[in-house]
């Protein structure tokens, strides 16, 4: 079976396609309407925006114009970083709507657990309340599951320790050579399903000799190599690609990497991101 047409089955029962088109880095405007019409054209079910990616208006725009009903595909919007107070996820989540054109959103992420660009300081609380946010969101059925981003395990022990609910995802970046091991195994005992951004390590590992010469053997790309593995670890990858041609490319992953050729991805230990 076609993976566009296959799904991961949340722990509330949503299920929620195995993978998604991720629209992280596309230009507001044409560019990003324009990649969204072509997803979709390829058979994508899954949309994955945010209000701080400044082009959920051109993701909704999209949509309609390529003329498919919202509830026919899945949509994961996420609420700003830095937005913690109660009203506040209120408001931006209501902006998303109106963004996207839509009465709710398959799944609500707090998108990180600080701001972007702060490293220090206890946002333990803010956190708490921000979730709390979500969960009435969640009730409300504005949102059919709710989860987070970029959250370490002392991030989800916080939310579990204060005898909230536990989240239905948690989107981290996770590539070949950057599988954050032990948060991937307190996930999945904990039944919190993950998706991977950045499944290319934002283009890196195109050039890695390792994914080009298993390329090679099978007559497939290093990305589809790459994406592939990461599917078949039970994660959601979510690759953001402007061009057709690899908009296209990214879906055709209904191949097998056989247990050795998973191993040898195994040995792989580094991210390239450092260097950018």
């Amino acid at each position: 079976m076609n993976l566009l047409n296959q799904d991961v089955l949340l722990s509330n029962g949503i299920k929620m396609p195995k993978l998604g088109f991720g629209t992280w880095e596309l230009p507001p405007g044409t560019p990003t309407q324009d990649a969204v019409k072509t997803a979709l054209r390829a058979g994508y079910k899954h949309l994955d925006t945010a209000l701080v990616y400044q082009n959920e208006k051109d993701v909704g725009e999209a949509i309609k114009i390529h003329g498919i009903d919202p509830n026919e595909i899945f949509i994961t919007a996420k609420l700003p970083p830095h937005i913690k107070r109660r009203n506040g996820v209120f408001r931006m989540h209501a902006k998303t709507l109106t963004n996207l054109n839509v009465t709710s959103v398959d799944l609500y992420l707090i998108n990180a657990p600080r701001p972007f660009g702060v490293y220090t300081g206890d946002y333990d609380d803010a956190n708490a309340v921000a979730w709390e946010a979500l969960e009435t969101l969640y009730q409300e059925g504005k949102a059919k599951a709710i989860g987070v981003s970029n959250f370490t395990i002392d991030d989800l022990e916080n939310l579990r320790n204060r005898g909230l609910s536990t989240p239905h995802v948690n989107q981290i970046a996770y590539f070949v050579g950057h599988t954050q091991d032990a948060l991937v195994a307190y996930c999945q005992k904990h039944n919190i399903q993950l998706m991977a951004y950045s499944p290319l390590a934002r283009g890196y590992l195109l050039n890695n000799s390792i994914l080009i010469d298993i390329a090679k053997s099978l007559n497939v790309t290093p990305a589809q190599v790459a994406l592939r593995y990461i599917v078949q670890k039970g994660i959601v990858p979510i690759p953001k690609a402007a061009t057709p041609k690899y908009i296209d490319t990214n879906t055709q992953l209904d191949f097998t990497l056989d247990a050795s050729t998973m191993a040898r991805l195994d040995t792989i230990e580094n991210d390239p991101r450092e260097w950018d």
